[in-house]
């Protein structure tokens, strides 16, 4: 477990080519309990991955449905977020959700995954909002899971989650050879025993 280093301390031997790193891509996952959402929230990648690509994002994401499905979190609707539902060219965000959402459809990244996207947050969280946009949507006002478009929009949103309105949430690193719990030098010790538990149940759950 993180104690009072810096992640990138920590980060860089797990990472280096003698580290703990397996042929899998390094990633965070978070899982939030929030009083205004009905279930748990899961978050990608708001820790590791500072602004991957398309590519990287699949991984990323099949990173996490593997996690959650050793967590016994099944048939898991993924909202990708950019800042817009509209696909612009000039937004990687949005047109990497396209091209994850039209790979999936071709090709599932995980079996009994619906994925959806891009979404901008208010459409993701409340079916009202999409509804008032015109969007129609199995994901909108249900998602179980978010991918975020970069490291500093995760990021933001995790701190937004636990010191605006008061969220709980666990975490751990994904794809490395032991369990890693990653969080905040601020988190509570709630988050501390609850990140700990989900690496005990992945570590016990192997792939």
């Amino acid at each position: 477990m993180k104690g009072s280093l810096h992640t990138e301390d920590l980060m860089g031997p797990i990472v280096s080519r003698d580290g703990l790193r397996t042929d899998k891509r390094v990633s965070h996952l978070f899982l939030f309990e929030l009083a205004r959402y009905h279930k748990l929230l899961g978050v990608t990648d708001a820790v590791v991955s500072i602004a991957p690509s398309a590519q990287l994002k699949r991984e990323i994401l099949a990173n996490s449905l593997d996690a959650l499905k050793r967590l016994s979190i099944s048939n898991v609707k993924v909202a990708i977020i950019a800042a817009t539902e509209v696909i612009n060219p000039a937004m990687s965000s949005t047109t990497d959700a396209k091209e994850i959402v039209d790979e999936h459809i071709a090709h599932p990244i995980f079996p009994d995954t619906i994925i959806e996207g891009p979404f901008g947050f208010d459409n993701a969280i409340s079916a009202q909002s999409a509804r008032t946009k015109g969007i129609y949507s199995k994901v909108a006002g249900d998602p179980d899971f978010l991918l975020m478009p970069d490291l500093q929009v995760g990021n933001i949103l995790y701190k937004s989650f636990v010191y605006m309105v008061g969220a709980e949430c666990a975490g751990t690193i994904l794809g490395a050879q032991v369990p890693i719990t990653l969080t905040s030098r601020s988190d509570s010790v709630f988050s501390r025993v609850a990140s700990t538990a989900i690496a005990i149940l992945l570590a016990k759950n192997p792939q």
